[in-house]
């Protein structure tokens, strides 16, 4: 049972250990004593909401920061539906993005991160929605075994659980979970399979943790009776540091870069008021831990432990931190013994890395390569260094997974580097490098996470490591670290990735959707990467049997691991009216490789590996278009063009700067991306010059703004009021309401089936008002909603059009829906159509 629980912990430390940015923390005298406080305190709290910036960083800051608490946030969702502010990804990658960005936050504020299997769909208006989707039960185990992992005292919601209808469904949902989950984590009936690697465990308490949001206005807030609230003074000021709890907590918001929520540091009194839910009420306020023993006399034989670390605080010495390590190391040698093994492994790990920070004892694993396939040997560069007078010695190492020991016996004396180099033999069943969430298909609202293990931990799970065995005062204590490439840049200076495990071969169709009109045959070009020397092989693109596609093979043959090429097939879509889904496979000595590998690469955050599957959608539809010329103005980051020059478009990117008559003469159409008029501040001073094309007999085209922050309240040339109305119904029903228009009939007729297969959601911020000049097109609603009449509205300006539309065509066009594109196309049109007589024109 003892060995069951250290392996426990092993992994659940290890989920810590891989957030640690590449470039190795180095630690100055002041933030290691902070360290060696946060060793005596032993109470945790876990904060628990819906999405990536749901989380306060205040809180989590003071909790952990002033209070010393362990503090982790379980976000139930990485953040997958929402929208991206800093490129194009969608989705999963926008996923994979903000979870970065919640470690990275984590790492400033002191918080620790956690994740549930539960997606993020899209945006839902009640709680009882989002539960169908995500599978209730699913996302119930997952916050259950949360709690039982992380052994929290205090659980404090950020949403209420009593606002249903009110605010996201997720965030509603998140709370309703959370509360259910209280007690159930205690109960040994409830999900039982997790007591083979946990125990069941019960939180003293529970809070919400309420704010002038929830009441409506500061006002109203400032005038509720606040007597049965706790509060907790946050606006503290750490002198070691220099810097408020604020300041901290801003720097760890604008972490969220995907979601722009840049935020500025502030100071002075700050109060967090927590409103009691379960559990053990507080009787005097002073604490949310009252009641509760933090101190180390927590744990059976502990108390001596705790005396020894007091004195190592009260000793410490900022101009000789080394000083404390023989007691450290003393205090780490009693941890082992304890029964305890949840807080003698946490606070074992955290104790060793402040043991380094105290000599200086670096110690690094560096691979030749970034990459690297399964089987493989690599070499490592190996580099130990202790920088103060204690005497240390570099025993052995242990590489894994291999798990070979190599012994050493090296003296480390003070400040001379010892270097030593090691292969590293690599299984050949070594998983590749990838988000583990994302290796099985997901559903709409859960992920697939077949290790119960697994489950939670936030980052990618990087096997290949190195254990450095280290002699400190005749104890011997090992340093893991996980194996990671380095190289010099000329500008930035020293770079850190981690090392990534890759398939010896990978493809990638480069148009993810290809549209076939009028039975032509298309070249489709892939792309083939080499992750090995001397790579020989062959590939097939496959399709159905209808679908005519030659050659059959093309064979390949790249000399260079990292070499790329790029091969093209001729593919003839069959005679009626469908959809495909066309697979890249490389054929390399009898074995199938089907993965495409997707990098993503942002400074803020740690690069990325994510493979998915090497597929491309093949769509054979009814699509006419006319020969319009597009000026594309981006906004917040979508892939519109791309869909736009697949429909045969020659499409233009116009910056900011060049918005002027003489470059907008030649075109037919401007388009704005999504959120332009949220993220393109030059787009103030460019409105006389957009509404000039438009009276000379051009249209534009606006897609969907977010209606706080715009660069400018005239968006359009008569008077528009964007709202927050959306639909989110994907498959909600689509009224037409000017079945006449052009728009709805030329040169594409459009019909309900038209919107049959839309992802995710209708459309989103829908104008409510609009001048009388506008006429709405389309109507839907959500289940028990009021009709929504914004989707789509055009206006006559001048000679020509303006069109507005909040329909969700970034997300529809990227996935290959046909009706998104015959909409667009009649958008587009509309100039060149509108002068035929509606009268003409059949219902």
């Amino acid at each position: 049972m003892q060995n069951k629980y250290i392996q426990i912990f092993i992994i659940f430390l290890f989920c810590f250990q891989i957030a640690i940015a590449q470039q190795p923390q180095k630690l100055n005298s002041v933030e290691i004593f902070i360290q060696i406080q946060k060793l005596n305190f032993l109470g945790s709290v876990l904060y628990i909401a819906a999405h990536p910036d749901d989380e306060n960083t205040r809180l989590i800051s003071y909790l952990s920061n002033e209070t010393k608490a362990r503090t982790g946030y379980l976000s139930l969702t990485r953040g997958d539906g929402g929208q991206n502010l800093i490129g194009s990804q969608l989705r999963e990658l926008l996923g994979v993005i903000r979870t970065q960005e919640l470690i990275e936050a984590r790492k400033i504020d002191g918080g620790e991160q956690f994740f549930s299997r539960a997606n993020d769909f899209g945006f839902s208006k009640n709680p009882r929605e989002t539960l169908e989707i995500w599978d209730k039960q699913k996302v119930l185990s997952d916050i259950v075994w949360a709690i039982r992992k992380f052994q929290p005292d205090v659980i404090i919601n950020r949403f209420d659980h009593r606002s249903s209808g009110t605010t996201h469904g997720h965030h509603t949902a998140s709370a309703l979970l959370s509360v259910e989950s209280f007690n159930l984590a205690n109960n040994p009936s409830i999900f039982p399979e997790q007591l083979k690697l946990v125990e069941p465990w019960q939180p003293k308490r529970q809070f919400f943790n309420t704010s002038w949001w929830f009441y409506g206005s500061k006002e109203k807030f400032d005038a509720a009776d606040k007597s049965n609230l706790t509060e907790i003074k946050t606006g503290v000021y750490y002198p070691t540091i220099g810097k408020s709890n604020q300041e901290i907590a801003a720097l760890s918001r604008s972490r969220h870069q995907s979601q722009g929520f840049g935020s500025t540091g502030s100071r002075g009194e700050d109060i967090e008021y927590l409103e009691f839910i379960n559990g053990e009420a507080l009787q005097n306020k002073a604490s949310i831990f009252e009641g509760i023993d933090t101190s180390w006399n927590r744990v059976k034989g502990g108390k001596p432990i705790g005396k020894l670390l007091t004195a190592i605080a009260s000793q410490f010495d900022y101009n000789n931190p080394s000083a404390s390590i023989p007691n450290l190391a003393k205090a780490y040698t009693m941890m082992q013994s304890l029964e305890d093994k949840h807080w003698a492994s946490l606070k074992s790990s955290a104790i060793k890395e402040i043991i380094a920070s105290c000599s200086g004892l670096y110690l690094e694993a560096v691979a030749q390569n970034q990459e690297t396939t399964p089987g493989s040997t690599i070499k490592l560069k190996l580099e130990a260094i202790n920088r103060s007078i204690i005497p240390m010695q570099l025993r052995s190492v242990t590489t894994l997974p291999e798990q070979k020991s190599t012994p050493q016996n090296v003296v480390l004396n003070s400040n001379i580097l010892k270097s030593l180099n090691l292969d590293l033999q690599l299984p050949s069943t070594l998983e590749y490098t990838q988000p583990y969430w994302l290796k099985e298909r997901e559903t709409v609202g859960i992920y697939t996470v077949a290790e119960q293990k697994n489950i939670g931990i936030p980052d990618i799970i990087r096997e290949v490591t190195v254990v450095f065995n280290v002699l400190i005062n005749d104890i011997e204590i090992p340093f893991e670290r996980t194996v990671v490439y380095k190289y010099n840049d000329d500008v930035k200076g020293e770079m850190y990735n981690y090392l990534d495990i890759v398939p010896e071969v990978t493809t990638s169709i480069l148009d993810k959707v290809s549209l076939f009109k009028n039975g032509k045959n298309k070249e489709i070009a892939v792309k083939i990467k080499s992750g090995k020397e001397a790579l020989k092989g062959d590939l097939i693109l496959e399709l159905p049997d209808n679908w005519i596609v030659l050659p059959k093979s093309i064979p390949f043959n790249l000399d260079k691991k990292g070499t790329e090429q790029i091969v093209y097939f001729q593919v003839t879509p069959p005679n009626q009216i469908g959809e495909a889904v066309a697979k890249s496979i490389a054929v390399v000595d009898n074995k199938r490789y089907d993965k495409d590998q997707i990098s993503i690469n942002y400074s803020h955050i740690t690069k990325q590996q994510v493979l998915k599957p090497a597929e491309a959608k093949f769509i054979k539809l009814d699509l006419k278009t006319n020969e319009e010329r597009i000026g594309y103005i981006m906004g917040a980051g979508d892939e519109v063009p791309k869909s736009l020059s697949q429909m045969g478009y020659k499409v233009t990117i116009l910056k900011p700067e060049e918005i002027t008559l003489e470059k907008l003469a030649n075109l037919d159409v401007v388009m704005t991306g999504i959120r332009a008029y949220n993220t393109v501040q030059e787009l103030a001073n460019k409105q006389s010059i957009l509404f000039d094309f438009i009276r000379e007999g051009k249209t534009m085209i606006v897609q969907y703004n977010n209606p706080n922050d715009l660069v400018t309240k005239n968006i359009a040339p008569n008077t528009l009021k964007i709202s927050g109305d959306r639909v989110t119904e994907e498959n909600a029903e689509v009224r037409f309401l000017a079945p006449n228009h052009p728009i709805l009939n030329f040169p594409n007729k459009i019909t309900a089936k038209d919107f049959e297969g839309w992802k995710q959601e209708q459309g989103l911020y829908y104008p409510n008002e609009f001048d009388k000049t506008f006429t709405p097109i389309l109507s839907s609603n959500d289940k028990g909603e009021t009709p929504k009449n914004g989707a789509l509205l055009v206006a006559p300006y001048g000679k020509g059009y303006y069109i507005y539309t909040g329909l969700s065509l970034f997300r529809e066009l990227p996935e290959g829906v046909s009706g998104a594109f015959r909409l667009l196309s009649n958008m587009i049109s509309l100039k060149a159509n509108v002068k035929i007589s509606a009268q003409s024109i059949k219902p």
